[in-house]
């Protein structure tokens, strides 16, 4: 505190306080200045974002040599990566190179006998000799196996695609960079997946 000249304080001038009227003005520019930046955020995240949706993570599947690494390698706990089946190029064969093991001593549907690991092919008879096979998305987690057992020993009618309602479209795919045949690639939105019709 300060004195003046005669020895007694000298009181700091205090502003006097604002008026209710011109306090609720002052709040209200700060509001809105700070509600104009969040829009003004939001509006350049949407517009980032739909410059990285016009295209998507796309595996070609002349390309894949069925590594297993869809599996291990995506950032997300279960993979975005799940077994495809081409109808069309399904022989309905009753010993199907993606569904048993090779050399199994039963053609029947103990664990041990069969390529998936966690049961996500699942087979029913049509007629002597033809079997149906249809892939329970929910339990498939982008292993390969079966892939790689049908286009070895089959027709190739099994094969592995990214799932666009799964994959989080990363800006750089952790599956892509560790690819040993580069066979994932970003392609436009306009483009359907690459699938196997025969």
């Amino acid at each position: 505190m300060k004195r003046n000249g005669n020895g007694h304080r000298k009181e700091k001038a205090v502003p006097p306080p604002l008026a209710r009227r011109d306090f609720l003005r002052r709040c209200g520019t700060i509001a809105a200045g700070g509600a104009a930046l969040t829009i003004a955020g939001l509006l350049l995240r949407k517009a980032e974002s739909g410059k990285r949706s016009e295209t998507f993570w796309q595996i070609d599947p002349a390309k894949c040599i069925y590594c297993g690494r869809c599996e291990t390698e995506c950032v997300l706990s279960v993979s975005a990566v799940k077994c495809m089946h081409a109808n069309r190029v399904c022989g309905y064969c009753d010993l199907c190179g993606g569904y048993y093991r090779s050399n199994v001593k039963e053609l029947n549907t103990a664990a041990e006998n069969l390529m998936c690991p966690a049961g996500a092919i699942l087979r029913k008879f049509v007629e002597e000799p033809y079997f149906e096979y249809t892939i329970d998305e929910s339990l498939c987690t982008g292993c390969a196996k079966c892939a790689k057992g049908c286009n070895s020993f089959g027709n190739g009618s099994l094969y592995m695609q990214i799932k666009q309602d799964l994959c989080t479209n990363c800006n750089e795919c952790s599956i892509a960079n560790v690819c040993p045949s580069d066979a994932i690639a970003r392609v436009p939105t306009t483009a359907a997946y690459d699938l196997k019709n025969g």
